[in-house]
């Protein structure tokens, strides 16, 4: 709960996530909404996305990952609140 994946883009790849349990918060270029129990969202190769948990109980995410390199320095960090860069 109150966790937040970098705003962040990729290269060789595109993701597909799938919301398990808990509420999701998915960012996708200008598009902002909320996933909850069996909703999923396509993330295109290249797209600006980011994933939070704005609930009070954990979150459970199946993330799909499908591209031409999956290697994690395939990632572009804009914003991150654990300062990684």
């Amino acid at each position: 709960p109150g966790g937040a994946l970098s705003l962040q883009s990729h290269h060789h790849r595109s993701e597909h996530w799938i919301v398990v349990a808990g509420t999701a918060r998915v960012t996708v270029d200008e598009d902002v909404r909320l996933l909850t129990e069996n909703q999923s969202v396509y993330i295109p190769l290249g797209a600006v996305h980011r994933m939070e948990n704005p609930g009070k109980v954990p979150m459970v995410l199946i993330e799909v990952q499908t591209g031409s390199y999956l290697g994690e320095d395939d990632i572009i960090r804009y914003e991150d609140i654990y300062a990684r860069d």
